[in-house]
């Protein structure tokens, strides 16, 4: 028998009562920030308390702009005892997919990406939705819930950041939440939020990467050597795809004893997610998308392959790795 949206909004209801406290466990980011706020208002005074818990470290310039403009509390999961809570969803994630979520007992999963084994009562795990933050804003049509201005303004960015602005694994069920959110949205908040993406500190970066790119022809490498945050890389990357010559853009940098390497091109040529498998996926995880892939990589995985781990002997590595294929 067909499950309608209307059966899927019932039975993900009926799994709570007045007397539960819940934790919502997220990977904090746009979509997951936007789909926890959701979640918590699905439930709002249906539940006795509700508590939102991130695993990871927020330092993203827009993440933190974002919780601080949509008044969000985040408690870190160090913080906390999730045992003291009878109920536990998680939201764009699953278990499976950090060692920070395993070892609980789930209440409810709702997610967009490809599905684990799981026991959780309640599981909504659409891998064809391009956003997780589509499916909750299905969820608060069908309660007949209008969203508040805070709410449809971060399910609103929360579709848009992982469409990729609809670039991106976007469908028709994120194109139709998407336009039920614009009549709600501040957009002069969505777009203060799409800006905030520098931290003063970061600049100097930019300066080193202006200062030190290496160009091949219409292909760009930059190895900036220790840096306090891998966005970073991910931010240069993005930057010198701006440039109109740039058809490649290679950022590297080491974070905590790991080699980081963002790739990103103009999707008119080689798969970036299928050249980072295949170049650096035996030496750590590595993949990603047509257009932009990511690999990171322990250093002691590739000691052996080098005579010394400087900046300069990972810059020249990573240079010969890639542009042995890409100069083909």
């Amino acid at each position: 028998m067909t499950t309608t949206s209307a059966d899927k909004l019932q039975l993900l209801l009926d799994q709570f009562s007045g007397a539960d406290h819940v934790l919502i466990l997220i990977n904090a980011d746009p979509d997951a920030i936007a789909s926890a706020m959701a979640l918590e208002r699905l439930l709002w005074r249906r539940v006795t308390r509700i508590n939102i818990s991130n695993i990871n470290t927020i330092t993203r310039p827009d993440n933190m702009a974002m919780i601080q403009l949509f008044d969000v509390t985040l408690i870190h999961i160090s913080k906390i005892d999730p045992h003291l809570y009878n109920k536990i969803a998680i939201v764009d994630s699953q278990p499976h997919h950090n060692d920070s979520f395993k070892g609980l007992d789930y209440t409810v999963i709702i997610d967009h990406h490809e599905p684990g084994k799981s026991n959780a009562p309640f599981t909504d795990i659409r891998p064809d939705y391009g956003a997780t933050s589509s499916i909750m804003t299905e969820y608060l049509k069908r309660a007949k819930i209008k969203p508040s201005e805070r709410i449809a303004t971060a399910l609103f960015h929360g579709i848009k950041s992982d469409t990729r602005n609809f670039e991106r694994m976007a469908t028709n069920a994120d194109i139709r939440s998407f336009q039920f959110l614009f009549q709600y949205v501040n957009i002069h908040l969505a777009r203060r939020i799409e800006q905030v993406d520098l931290r003063m500190g970061f600049l100097e970066y930019f300066k080193k990467a202006i200062e030190e790119k290496v160009v091949d022809d219409t292909r760009i490498y930059i190895h900036l050597g220790n840096v306090e945050n891998p966005d970073i890389c991910v931010l240069i990357g993005d930057f010198f795809m701006r440039v109109n010559t740039v058809t490649w853009s290679i950022v590297s940098g080491v974070y905590e004893d790991k080699l980081i390497i963002i790739l990103r091109n103009d999707g008119l040529q080689k798969d970036a997610g299928k050249l980072a498998n295949k170049l650096f996926g035996t030496a750590g995880s590595a993949g990603g998308h047509k257009g932009m892939a990511r690999a990171e990589i322990p250093l002691e995985n590739i000691r052996d392959d080098m005579k010394n781990l400087e900046s300069d002997t990972l810059r020249k590595w990573i240079y010969d790795n890639i542009n042995g294929i890409l100069a083909k």
